[in-house]
């Protein structure tokens, strides 16, 4: 199976960037292909709404998502990865979302995989409701079969995310996928 993972996280070397490299060596040894988006650090512009896409493509944008999509649409999981900011996802990674506009027919043919990682400060136990109900909109809108989600409670620093569980967590979500 071939994987994209959307990572979001401005800290190359954070918490929810930890989970992602777990969950790549998991995916990896389980025979997977994965390929890392890492829309933090892209030139990615705003989706201004204009429609020029007719929501199929091509965004009269030129920036990184012509190289994305190409990506993206070659994928059949969708990773998104995230720190949780505000309660939902990072500006970073919605920009990437938003962007979706110009190839959102395509990957609701595709029946696409995906999951979810987060990490955040926050250990209340309504810490990721905001961001779990914006992901399951998602899954539904674009047709997508949820694979399953770690959510890092209480990860506000690398070193606190190490020792914790979800690492071994983010590992065997991506270890035991089945293939495509």
């Amino acid at each position: 199976m071939k994987i994209a993972v959307l990572k979001g996280s401005p800290n190359k070397h954070g918490s929810s960037n930890l989970l992602a490299e777990h969950f790549i060596r998991g995916a990896q040894e389980a025979g997977h292909a994965v390929e890392i988006i890492d829309a933090a650090h892209a030139n990615l512009h705003p989706c201004t709404g204009c429609i020029h896409c007719g929501y199929e493509g091509p965004c009269i944008q030129k920036d990184d998502m012509e190289r994305f999509r190409q990506q993206i649409l070659h994928a059949d999981m969708l990773v998104f990865v995230t720190p949780l900011y505000y309660y939902g996802m990072s500006a970073q990674l919605k920009i990437l979302v938003d962007r979706f506009c110009a190839i959102n027919s395509s990957i609701n043919r595709k029946h696409m995989k995906s999951a979810l990682l987060a990490t955040a400060w926050n250990a209340d136990s309504w810490t990721f409701d905001a961001l779990e109900s914006h992901y399951q909109t998602l899954v539904r809108y674009l047709n997508l079969d949820d694979q399953g989600m770690v959510l890092g409670y209480g990860c506000g620093t690398p070193s606190m995310t190490q020792s914790s569980r979800y690492p071994e967590e983010a590992y065997q979500l991506g270890r035991n996928l089945k293939q495509a």
